[in-house]
Protein backbone atom coordinates (compact mmCIF):
# COMPACT_ATOMS: atom_id res chain seq x y z
CA UNK A 1 0.00 0.00 0.00
CA UNK A 2 1.44 3.38 -0.99
CA UNK A 3 1.94 5.99 1.68
CA UNK A 4 0.02 9.25 1.51
CA UNK A 5 1.99 12.28 0.40
CA UNK A 6 3.61 14.08 3.30
CA UNK A 7 3.93 17.36 1.46
CA UNK A 8 0.28 18.31 1.23
CA UNK A 9 0.23 20.51 4.32
CA UNK A 10 2.11 21.46 7.47
CA UNK A 11 0.14 18.97 9.59
CA UNK A 12 1.31 16.03 7.48
CA UNK A 13 4.85 17.36 7.31
CA UNK A 14 5.28 17.66 11.07
CA UNK A 15 3.76 14.25 11.70
CA UNK A 16 7.26 12.89 11.08
CA UNK A 17 9.37 13.18 14.29
CA UNK A 18 12.63 14.02 12.50
CA UNK A 19 10.95 17.01 10.86
CA UNK A 20 9.77 18.28 14.23
CA UNK A 21 13.35 17.95 15.49
CA UNK A 22 14.58 19.92 12.48
CA UNK A 23 12.10 22.72 13.20
CA UNK A 24 13.24 22.82 16.82
CA UNK A 25 16.84 22.94 15.68
CA UNK A 26 16.14 25.78 13.23
CA UNK A 27 14.23 27.72 15.87
CA UNK A 28 17.55 28.79 17.33
CA UNK A 29 19.24 29.96 14.14
CA UNK A 30 19.70 29.19 10.47
CA UNK A 31 21.84 26.17 9.65
CA UNK A 32 23.36 24.52 6.60
CA UNK A 33 22.00 21.09 5.68
CA UNK A 34 25.18 19.28 6.75
CA UNK A 35 24.92 20.81 10.23
CA UNK A 36 21.29 19.71 10.47
CA UNK A 37 22.29 16.19 9.47
CA UNK A 38 25.14 16.10 11.99
CA UNK A 39 22.99 17.43 14.83
CA UNK A 40 20.30 14.81 14.19
CA UNK A 41 22.77 12.02 13.42
CA UNK A 42 21.25 11.30 10.04
CA UNK A 43 22.76 11.29 6.58
CA UNK A 44 22.92 14.50 4.57
CA UNK A 45 20.61 13.10 1.84
CA UNK A 46 18.01 12.17 4.47
CA UNK A 47 18.26 15.63 6.05
CA UNK A 48 17.89 17.20 2.59
CA UNK A 49 14.77 15.12 1.95
CA UNK A 50 13.16 16.23 5.20
CA UNK A 51 14.15 19.85 4.59
CA UNK A 52 12.65 19.69 1.09
CA UNK A 53 9.32 18.54 2.55
CA UNK A 54 9.40 21.32 5.14
CA UNK A 55 10.23 23.86 2.45
CA UNK A 56 7.42 22.68 0.17
CA UNK A 57 4.82 23.26 2.89
CA UNK A 58 6.28 26.64 3.85
CA UNK A 59 7.86 25.77 7.19
CA UNK A 60 11.45 26.55 6.22
CA UNK A 61 13.19 28.83 3.75
CA UNK A 62 16.47 28.11 2.00
CA UNK A 63 19.19 30.36 0.65
CA UNK A 64 22.39 29.67 -1.19
CA UNK A 65 25.61 30.57 0.60
CA UNK A 66 28.52 29.64 -1.62
CA UNK A 67 28.39 25.85 -2.01
CA UNK A 68 25.95 25.41 0.90
CA UNK A 69 22.22 25.55 1.23
CA UNK A 70 21.31 27.29 4.48
CA UNK A 71 17.89 26.72 6.04
CA UNK A 72 15.90 28.89 8.39
CA UNK A 73 12.57 28.42 10.15
CA UNK A 74 9.60 30.18 8.57
CA UNK A 75 7.19 30.26 11.50
CA UNK A 76 4.42 31.74 9.35
CA UNK A 77 3.86 28.21 8.07
CA UNK A 78 2.97 27.13 11.60
CA UNK A 79 -0.06 29.44 11.79
CA UNK A 80 -2.62 26.78 10.82
CA UNK A 81 -1.18 24.41 13.43
CA UNK A 82 -1.14 27.11 16.09
CA UNK A 83 -4.74 28.07 15.27
CA UNK A 84 -5.90 24.46 15.47
CA UNK A 85 -4.10 23.62 18.71
CA UNK A 86 -5.16 26.94 20.21
CA UNK A 87 -8.74 25.75 19.88
CA UNK A 88 -8.02 23.23 22.63
CA UNK A 89 -6.75 25.85 25.07
CA UNK A 90 -10.19 26.46 26.56
CA UNK A 91 -10.71 22.71 27.00
CA UNK A 92 -7.43 22.31 28.89
CA UNK A 93 -7.99 25.41 31.00
CA UNK A 94 -11.43 24.16 32.02
CA UNK A 95 -10.01 20.71 32.77
CA UNK A 96 -7.27 22.15 34.96
CA UNK A 97 -9.79 24.41 36.72
CA UNK A 98 -11.93 21.35 37.52
CA UNK A 99 -8.90 19.45 38.76
CA UNK A 100 -7.86 22.40 40.93
CA UNK A 101 -11.36 22.63 42.43
CA UNK A 102 -11.33 18.90 43.15
CA UNK A 103 -7.92 19.06 44.85
CA UNK A 104 -9.06 22.00 46.99
CA UNK A 105 -12.18 20.07 47.99
CA UNK A 106 -10.05 17.07 49.02
CA UNK A 107 -7.74 19.34 51.02
CA UNK A 108 -10.72 20.88 52.85
CA UNK A 109 -12.11 17.41 53.61
CA UNK A 110 -8.71 16.32 54.91
CA UNK A 111 -8.46 19.38 57.14
CA UNK A 112 -11.95 18.77 58.49
CA UNK A 113 -11.07 15.12 59.22
CA UNK A 114 -7.87 16.22 61.05
CA UNK A 115 -9.84 18.60 63.31
CA UNK A 116 -12.29 15.98 64.45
Amino acid sequence: MARAATTSDAFNAIAEPQRRRILTLLKGRERPVNEVARALRITQPRASKHLRVLREVGLVRVRESGQQRVYTLDARGLRPIHAWTGGFEQFWNESFDKLDAYVRKLERQEQNDDHR
